[in-house]
Order: C-alpha cells, then sequence, then structure tokens
C-alpha cells in the first residue's frame, strides 16, 4: 500500500480555518551553531540588515530534547532544530515527507519501509542516515540504552503513550528496526497501530545527532544538534533561547531569517505592549479582549489556530474528597462554563464534553453534559458527606497557554463558582516546570491543564490523558478505569475507522459517568504579529516550523 492511498482519517479535517488576515543560567553552543553571518539571505545583504524574528511567549522551555517533555513552550523550539521522518502539512495533519522521502506499508500493516532523504547533515557535520534513525528509536525505547535518560529525570513520555509501551513492555508495538541499507529502514510491527505514520511526524520523535549525544551526554537537553532550518545558539534560562540560520539546509533558499529568538514574557499584557511598541514580532497568549485592538491596527495582523485542544480542571482521584465520584459531579455541576467562555474567551471557545475536540474521530456529541445547576450540586455535596462544603487547593497554571489564555483570571472565575455551592478554592500557582513536575508527582488536589493535539489521532487525547496505561505525567488525575483503558488498547490497533470510532464514542461516555475532570473549553487560540512578518501559518499542533518566514523591510 503505497503512500499515495494511504489517507486516514487522521488528517482530520483540521485544517479547519488556521489563519486570519531578567536573567538566568546561560547555556551556548556556539561551536555548533555558527555566526549570524553565515548563510546570508540576498535580501539580507541587499539591505544590510540581518532578519530577526523575536517570537514571545508567557513561558521557558523545560528541555530541549522534545521527546523528554510534554510541554509545548519545547516543541515550539524544538521544531526548528530538528526534524521528523515525515511532516504534516502546514495547515493539517495530512502527512507528506520528511526526512524519508517515500514509504510503503506491507503485511497487514505490520511493516512499514521507509526511504531516506539523501546528502542532509546534522548541525555537527555529521550524516544523517539510517543508523542516526536506529540510534533514536533506541535511546528512545529501551530503557537499558546509555542514552535513554530516564534517571536524569527525562523519561520519553510521548514514544511509550504512542508506541504501546518500551522495549520489553507486553504492550510495546515496535517488534524490530532493520537497516536495509544507508537510506533505507524498516519498521516491523508487533500489530497494525492506526496512527503510526502520523506518530512518525511528530515533533518529538524528531531526529538528533547520535555524535552529539556521545558529546554531551545527559546535557543534550540544553544542546540540541539536529538537522532543521535553524541551529541552537544559546539559552538563558527563563529569558530566552536564541536560534540561527542554518547556512548548509538542504531545502534550498531556506530558511529566511538568519535569527529567531524565543523570547520570555509571562504576562500577556506586558507582551501585548512589547508588540505594539515594535520590540516583538510575533506573540502568542494574546488576551481576547485584545482582539478588536489588534484589528484595528494596519501595523497588527490577528492569527487564529484550530481549537485543537481541551482546557479542563483534573481532579487527583486518589485524594479525598475527589476520590468520590459525587463531589466530582458536583463540581461539574458548580460551573458555569458560558460565562468563562464569554468573559475569558470572548466567545471564541465552546465548552467542552469530554477530552476530545470536536471533529476527531469518537468525538461523542451525544454525551449530556453536566449543566450548570446550583442547587443540584450542593445537593450532591451533600449526598456525599459534604453539606457544608470543604477547602481545597486549585493549582494554577503560571503561563497562558493555547487553551487557557488566562490562567490567573480564570481560577478566579472558578473560585467564585465554587464559593456559590460552599466550596472554598485556594488558588496555587509556581514556575511552569515546577507545576508540570509537581502535578506529574500527584502532590495537586485540583489541577488546571489542558492539552493540544500533535498528530490529529484520538489515541494521542484520550490514551496519554485518562489511560491506566498513561506514562507518568500524562494522566495526572491518576485516574484508572479497566474497561476504558482496555478500549483504548483495543481502538489503536484497529484499521476498520468506523470501529474505532464506535469503541472511542463508547469510552468517552464511560469516563463521563466517572467525571475524573471538569471538562471547560475547546479554545481557538489567537495570536498576534506584526504586519512585517510574512508566510506565518499557525499549525493546528501549535508547533510550526518558520523556515518559509520572512520579515519585510521598514
Amino acid at each position: 500500500m503505497k503512500k499515495k492511498g494511504l489517507l486516514l482519517f487522521l488528517v482530520l479535517i483540521l485544517a479547519f480555518s488556521t489563519v486570519l488576515v531578567g536573567c538566568g543560567k546561560e547555556t551556548t553552543n556556539p561551536s555548533e551553531s555558527g555566526t549570524q553571518d553565515e548563510g546570508q539571505s540576498e535580501d539580507k545583504k541587499e539591505s544590510g540588515k540581518p532578519k530577526v524574528l523575536i517570537f514571545a511567549r508567557g513561558g521557558d522551555s523545560v528541555s530541549l530534547d522534545d521527546a523528554s517533555t510534554t510541554d509545548g513552550e519545547t516543541s515550539r523550539v524544538t521544531k526548528q532544530i530538528f526534524e521528523s521522518l515525515l511532516e504534516f502539512e502546514s495547515d493539517s495533519f495530512q502527512v507528506k515527507e520528511g526526512l524519508a522521502t517515500s514509504w510503503s506499508i506491507e503485511d497487514n500493516g505490520t511493516r512499514y519501509v521507509l526511504e531516506l532523504r539523501k546528502d542532509v547533515k546534522f548541525h555537527d557535520g555529521t550524516d544523517f542516515n539510517a543508523d542516526a534513525v536506529i540510534f533514536n528509536f533506541e535511546r528512545w525505547s529501551d530503557k537499558e540504552n546509555p542514552y535513554h535518560f530516564a534517571e536524569e529525570g527525562f523519561s520519553y513520555v510521548f514514544y511509550g503513550n504512542e508506541f504501546g509501551g518500551f522495549k520489553g513492555d507486553e504492550g510495546h508495538v515496535i517488534k524490530e528496526i532493520n537497516k536495509i541499507d544507508d537510506h533505507t529502514i524498516e519498521f516491523v510491527l508487533t500489530r497494525s497501530h492506526a496512527p503510526f505514520l502520523q506518530n512518525l511526524a511528530m515533533s518529538a520523535f524528531a531526529i538528533a545527532s547520535p555524535a552529539s549525544f556521545e558529546k554531551y551526554g545527559s546535557r543534550i537537553t540544553e544542546n540540541p544538534v539536529g538537522t532543521g532550518p535553524f541551529m541552537f545558539k544559546e539559552w538563558k534560562r527563563n529569558e530566552s533561547i536564541t536560534l540561527v540560520k542554518n547556512p548548509n539546509y538542504w531545502k534550498e533558499g531556506l530558511p529566511i531569517l538568519d535569527t529567531v529568538i524565543f523570547q520570555v514574557i509571562p504576562d500577556n499584557a506586558a507582551r501585548f505592549t512589547a508588540l505594539r511598541a515594535g520590540q516583538i514580532d510575533i506573540m502568542d497568549g494574546l488576551n481576547p479582549d485584545d482582539i478588536p485592538v489588534v484589528e484595528g491596527d494596519a501595523s497588527l495582523v490577528l492569527h487564529q489556530r484550530a481549537a485543537n485542544n481541551v482546557g479542563y480542571l483534573g481532579f487527583n482521584v486518589e485524594k479525598a474528597p475527589f476520590d468520590n465520584p459525587k463531589v466530582r459531579i458536583a463540581m461539574n455541576h458548580a460551573v458555569n462554563k458560558d460565562a468563562l467562555i464569554a468573559g475569558l474567551y470572548s466567545n471564541l471557545a465552546v465548552r467542552a464534553k469530554g477530552a476530545l475536540p470536536p471533529g476527531y474521530l469518537g468525538y461523542n456529541d451525544a454525551i449530556e453534559e453536566y449543566t450548570y445547576d446550583v442547587e443540584k450540586a450542593k445537593a450532591l455535596l451533600a449526598e456525599a458527606g459534604y453539606p457544608n462544603g470543604f477547602e481545597f487547593d486549585l493549582w494554577t497554571m503560571p503561563v497562558a497557554r493555547p487553551y487557557m489564555p488566562d490562567p490567573q483570571k480564570a481560577a478566579e472565575a472558578l473560585q467564585a463558582d465554587f464559593a456559590k455551592v460552599g466550596i472554598t478554592a485556594k488558588i496555587v500557582s509556581m514556575e511552569w516546570a515546577t507545576y508540570l513536575e509537581e502535578t506529574a508527582k500527584g502532590k495537586q488536589d485540583v489541577y488546571m491543564l489542558g492539552w493540544s493535539g500533535t498528530n490529529g489521532d484520538p489515541d494521542y487525547f484520550v490514551n496519554n490523558l485518562l489511560s491506566k496505561n498513561a506514562i507518568p505525567g500524562g494522566n495526572r488525575s491518576f485516574y484508572a478505569n479497566e474497561e476504558v483503558s482496555n478500549i483504548f488498547t483495543k481502538a489503536v490497533g484497529l484499521t476498520d475507522q468506523n470501529e474505532r470510532d464506535q469503541l472511542y464514542k463508547q469510552a468517552l461516555a464511560l469516563i463521563h459517568e466517572d467525571a475524573p475532570w471538569i471538562p471547560l473549553v475547546h479554545n481557538t487560540p489567537v495570536l498576534a504579529g506584526s504586519s512585517k512578518v510574512k508566510n506565518y501559518v499557525p499549525h493546528p499542533s501549535t508547533s510550526e516550523s518558520l523556515a518559509q518566514v520572512d520579515l519585510a523591510d521598514e
């Protein structure tokens, strides 16, 4: 079966409409990055001015080894440095060529043969080839591999989730990887795996230079070396990450920019002020209230991503009183989602019924969501043994995310909702990396978080977030329904998309009854940029290549 014949549903019609018209520890890697003068574009040579794009965001990256974290601020940067075997189209999850130029699927979906691109170099000058691919898959899959850095706290979360576990695990789907020749590789699977090609296109499975691991060891998390359009230069923790043009990039004429700086400005309003002052070029986390300002300013452009996400409050179901389903359902009834959407999202979001956004295979529109009903919430709390309510810590994200543009204001609105039913929520926040680490350990009572799809397949949402088999860091509610988890395991191995659809709908109905979350919204994230920025297309996954982006002369 050739790639042209493979149009998995997974393409997902997520081309939904994508575009509308301090300092800390510093990490540098000058030997790998070269200088800004290398590989100058013709436009730059004519104007004499380097093309420097500043992308402002609310929080810093956690790591620059994308497979070691689920953090979107990591993949936003690593997407520029590394490349995967396959890629997605610029505005959807349709799979196309990447570091592999073609592929075939044999033996009922259990054997994939990929032809690799020739004459591609890593940033350190070493060759990209089949050995490099095998090296990376072995470091991700084998916990005994010397470059599997789980002991330093970097377990390869995405690998375990997307490929059914690690080497030696019963569910591990990759049986073996064989080198046919230097530029041909074969994946042999234990069983068919519906999202396999989608997984290969994820930025988490981008290919890094094997030589860089020999050089840096566990410090690879801050010394990334890939084949991508930009090379790593320096990282000033909680301040900025600077990348420079790869003068030997295999795509002729790209990248256009000379330098990309990812700058941390935690406050949404401060980022917007910097944009209007011309100090930055693109910002995410635009407050919805500022949309009219952007639309009325000819020097600015509004961008939208697809609503490919879910924002939610998760219960730690292992902690009382959140181990009681009646308490969880009562708190669902206490939340006024419509008011939240009107007040914080300028009505750009829609109410969430569960983990999957509308349009995904398996989305269950038949679920009757828990309506806003203060009296019903009070009655359920009384039945659960809490007629006078209780107090709890509401863990609140410190940074804006695509599914939550202003976490603090959202927490305050939710706090007010809970107060109306006699529940006292104490808002707790901390630095982003610490927040992710502590919630993964289960320190929280109730936590605010969300998820953005990165491969277009429903398994990426539900199995990562709500399966008992999820790798730590995914299922932060510690929800473990055996029947639900078994359904997920069955569904991911099917090739019949209608059957998969029905299974996911069944599982989502069961999850709704258990209520391990308060699903809040599926948001249409908005970004703002200078009108000087050309060819910028926000991807549904939240991480897009900037190789095609240009800056017009002033």
